[in-house]
């Protein structure tokens, strides 16, 4: 609340060097603000009575849009890359999977193991986890296994984040 959206009867006023104004009128505080050409904005509505700075309103919300930018640059996003093998699968494809797979955690992205199973793959479920177990050996080096084997309907998946 900026000015006079202000209903409060008395506030706690700051100056806008940072010094405590002490308790007052709202009209008088937003007269003070008039004089001396910014804003009076209410910092703190909940505190008995509400705080409120006298600010330079615009430059304000441009700090605050700044430190947001400047939170969101820190950020870091990890995704999830899937990569999809069959129970049949030769040992030169599961190389290059592995190879692509070293290169999605080497960029620090998880990555999801999926093997899906068709028509008759599904009686032999569990003799093809040796799979997946021998994928994550392969990668042991460099990531480690952040979710164990799981059966999910036809596929059974496992999940590899990158070694800390």
């Amino acid at each position: 609340m900026i000015n006079e959206q202000i209903k409060d009867k008395e506030v706690r006023l700051i100056g806008q060097d940072g010094e405590q104004l002490g308790i007052m009128p709202a009209r008088e505080a937003l007269k003070r603000a008039q004089e001396a050409d910014l804003d009076l904005v209410k910092i703190a509505p909940m505190a008995k009575p509400p705080v409120c700075k006298i600010i330079d309103y615009g430059k304000y919300r441009y700090e605050l849009v700044r430190k947001e930018k400047e939170a969101k640059k820190k950020q870091k996003t990890v995704e999830v890359k899937e990569i999809r093998l069959s129970p049949n699968i030769e040992s030169n494809d599961l190389n290059t999977k592995i190879n692509a797979a070293k290169k999605f955690i080497s960029k620090g992205n998880k990555v999801k193991i999926t093997l899906r199973f068709r028509g008759r793959e599904m009686a032999h479920m569990q003799s093809s986890r040796h799979i997946l177990d021998d994928f994550a050996e392969e990668l042991a080096d460099i990531a480690m296994v952040e979710k164990a084997p799981k059966l999910e309907g036809r596929s059974m998946s496992i999940v590899l984040a990158e070694k800390k």
